[in-house]
């Protein structure tokens, strides 16, 4: 045995570093949206390896995108990240294109020589809330976060005839990028409280604002009166919603209490808020006469003439002997 040792150096020497066994853990991925286009979005994985032990050989990360509502592979990503030794993390990042709509389950799997070393799962969802690249805009409705009770969109009455209120509706939208900002479009709709019917509608073109800078945009808004409304604002870039704000339009003589549900009258009129510009015409003195002496109005009507005729004869029965 010596002899042996002797001419086989090494021959009672422990296991070299490299065969002990190789752990790989991946830690929690972050996923962002990196290419959103109009029907497509590219999500980006990016993580990291934990490796542990010997050297692991063959490294290769498998990531798969599942729609959660029909359970269908969208697409599949190999990446190969070759052999890893020492204790070391390991950065990767795997691109996945899906469509922009739904919610994906992803599911990576991580193989060391074709063994499955590590897996981890994660869901994205609202995909289709994601704004294309093309329809980004810096202008939104305004924000007062300066502790004052004021929305950016609000409205006042114009006119009121015919049972019906026109309202001028304003909204206050604020570019806040650092260049100027266009391309934007403003709808306007007036939605009924109780019912969503949507009284009346209405685009505005928005037009440039200047960085930093904050534009008031009108429109009038034609409504049935005594109702109560959602004032609703949707700002829309290349036929995409970028923003959208609502407020409360009163229009409604009554008042809901939240608390027990209970109704009480408040004596609110919308034509008390009409801001007149001129007097109304009085009626000719013809037309007066004629509105009291008509058939439908108060005074002595064909119908009283015959009853009087009546009790005249009727008089006149009782008189003969």
């Amino acid at each position: 045995m010596a002899v042996g040792a002797v001419a086989v150096p090494g021959a009672l020497a422990g296991p070299p570093e490299d065969v002990r066994e190789s752990r790989l853990t991946m830690q929690q991925p972050h996923i962002d949206a990196t290419d959103v286009g109009g029907e497509r979005v590219t999500l980006s994985l990016s993580a990291r390896l934990e490796h542990r032990g010997g050297t692991a050989e063959n490294v290769t990360v498998e990531t798969r995108a599942i729609d959660t509502e029909t359970g269908l592979v969208e697409t599949t990503e190999r990446r190969s990240l070759g052999g890893i030794d020492g204790d070391r993390d390991v950065p990767y990042t795997t691109n996945l294109t899906v469509d922009r709509e739904g919610s994906y389950r992803i599911e990576t799997a991580v193989y060391a020589d074709e063994r499955r070393a590590t897996t981890h799962t994660g869901t994205v969802s609202n995909l289709g809330a994601l704004v294309p690249e093309s329809a980004r805009s810096s202008i939104g409705f305004h924000d007062f976060d300066d502790g004052a009770d004021l929305e950016p969109i609000t409205y006042r009455i114009v006119d009121v005839r015919n049972n019906e209120s026109t309202l001028n509706v304003t909204a206050d939208l604020t570019n806040t990028g650092g260049e100027p900002a266009s391309g934007v479009d403003l709808r306007l709709r007036a939605r009924q409280a109780d019912s969503n019917v949507i009284a009346d509608s209405a685009s505005v073109p928005v037009g440039e604002i200047r960085p930093g800078r904050t534009r008031t945009v009108s429109t009038e808004l034609t409504v049935p009166d005594g109702y109560d409304y959602w004032l609703v604002g949707i700002l829309s870039a290349d036929g995409v919603i970028v923003g959208t704000e609502q407020s409360v339009a009163d229009l409604d003589p009554t008042e809901t209490v939240r608390e027990n549900q209970t109704t009480t009258e408040t004596g609110f009129q919308s034509d008390d808020f009409v801001r007149r510009t001129e007097t109304p015409e009085r009626p000719d003195s013809d037309d007066e006469e004629r509105a009291t002496s008509g058939g439908s109005g108060p005074g002595f009507t064909a119908g009283v003439a015959l009853v009087a005729l009546a009790l005249a004869a009727l008089a006149g029965i009782r008189r003969q002997p």
